[in-house]
């Protein structure tokens, strides 16, 4: 199908994508989750004896870094579930439009809407570190919801079911946050180790170069400390790039393979 003909589709899918989000007060919640995080990052800060302003930053933007991770992967699932229940899906895919104007509409959608939680939580963070290290932890925030957006799409239009989708999410982004802690636990003491220990270690290599290193992302120090810069932000960008493309490109396969 030609590029003109396959954008209109595509570009009204992810309006309505927007729609519905806005339409179930999700920019909301993320208001709520930036209220909640400096109100209990401000009363912790009260308990911390010695360097109380980067114990609140620091709690704060692993708070908000959780919270933009948990509602983003739980609207697209719960969406896409109900969607599926209500046979909304078998009715758009039996319109005159190819299974790939969906699937590119949502991720835009998707896409696009991860921009809220970053944008919102990186101008939180302005208040508690300097504007660029913040605009760095944003973008790099952006970056790692655009991944969690696309599994969270492949987990919802495969399972078909909220739970199962959900609990895959989890286990990819827990996985993909730890992998390189685990790395280093299995390869810290080499000298004396059994096979199956050896064997565990190569086991979790694999693992890590199958997973993105979602522990690169949104690091608090670049918070905190002029650690971080914006040759890291290129290696994210380059990561975000290819998960995203491989986890829509199986999404596509899914679409398509399947009878509907």
């Amino acid at each position: 199908m030609p590029m003109p003909t396959l954008l209109k589709p595509v570009l009204t899918i992810a309006r309505y994508t927007l729609l519905e989000a806005l339409r179930s007060r999700l920019p909301w919640l993320c208001v709520l989750a930036a209220c909640a995080g400096a109100g209990l990052a401000g009363f912790l800060q009260q308990l911390a004896l010695t360097e109380s302003a980067a114990v609140q930053a620091s709690l704060l933007a692993a708070g908000l870094r959780l919270a933009s991770v948990f509602l983003l992967a739980t609207f697209i699932v719960t969406s896409m579930a109900r969607e599926a229940a209500d046979k909304g899906l078998e009715w758009l895919l039996a319109m005159p439009m190819p299974r790939a104007a969906y699937v590119l509409g949502k991720l835009l959608g998707y896409g696009a809407l991860a921009a809220v939680p970053a944008v919102l939580f990186g101008l939180l963070m302005a208040l508690f570190a300097p504007p660029a290290r913040s605009a760095l932890w944003a973008a790099s925030l952006l970056g790692e919801l655009w991944i969690v957006a696309a599994f969270s799409l492949l987990c919802a239009a495969s399972l078909q079911q909220a739970l199962p989708a959900l609990a895959a999410v989890s286990g990819f982004y827990l996985l993909a946050r730890s992998v390189g802690s685990l790395q280093l636990l299995a390869h810290g003491a080499r000298a004396g180790d059994t096979w199956a220990q050896q064997a565990m270690a190569g086991g979790i290599d694999v693992l890590a170069l199958l997973l993105p290193r979602l522990d690169t992302f949104t690091r608090t120090e670049w918070l905190l400390y002029p650690s971080g810069g914006w040759p890291d932000l290129a290696g994210i960008a380059t990561q975000t790039a290819i998960y995203a493309g491989l986890l829509a490109a199986c999404a596509l396969c899914d679409f398509y393979r399947r009878n509907i």
